[in-house]
C-alpha cells in the first residue's frame, strides 16, 4: 500500500466512488502481507479491467491524515480555523452535489429543511436561494 519507492509524488487520498459491482469484487479481495484487506487491491481490479478513473485535485484542496487521534485533532483544528476565517463551512456534500447537477435545487432545499435552523441547514438554504454565490471550494 505504501511502496518504498513510489512511482510518483501523488497520493490516493481515499475518496472513492464505485459502481454497483463493488461488493462482488470486494468479496474477492484477499488479505495482504500486512494481514489487512487493502482498498488498493480493489482499485487494482478496476485498473486491470480498464474501468478505473482518477481525478487529481487542484489548488484549494487539502489531504488531512486522520489515522491517529492526534492527527484527527489537528485536522479538526485546521477545518475550524478555515471555517471561522471564511465564515463558510468546509466541504458541504449537498452543496457540491447541487453544483455538479447531481441533485436539484428542490433536493438542496429539502436537505436544508432536514438540518433545520442549524448553521449547516442555514448555509444550505442560502446556497439554494442564491445568497452565496461562490462556494467555499472555488478560488
Amino acid at each position: 500500500e505504501k511502496p518504498a519507492e513510489p512511482k510518483s509524488s501523488y497520493a490516493v487520498t481515499g475518496l472513492y466512488f464505485y459502481p454497483g459491482d463493488v461488493a462482488a469484487k470486494a468479496h474477492r479481495v484477499e488479505p495482504s502481507a500486512r494481514g489487512e484487506l487493502e482498498i488498493t487491491t480493489l482499485n487494482q481490479m478496476y485498473l486491470e479491467e480498464g474501468t478505473l478513473s482518477v481525478v487529481t485535485l487542484g489548488r484549494g484542496y487539502a489531504w488531512l491524515d486522520t489515522g491517529t487521534m492526534e492527527s484527527l485533532h489537528e485536522a479538526a483544528e485546521l477545518v475550524r480555523a478555515v471555517e471561522h476565517s471564511q465564515d463558510l463551512p468546509v466541504s458541504v456534500p449537498e452543496e457540491i452535489a447541487w453544483e455538479n447537477g447531481w441533485i436539484t435545487t428542490a433536493g438542496l432545499e429539502e436537505a436544508a429543511k432536514a438540518y433545520g435552523k442549524s448553521v449547516y441547514g442555514q448555509h444550505l438554504k442560502k446556497v439554494a436561494a442564491g445568497e452565496i454565490v461562490n462556494s467555499p471550494h472555488e478560488y
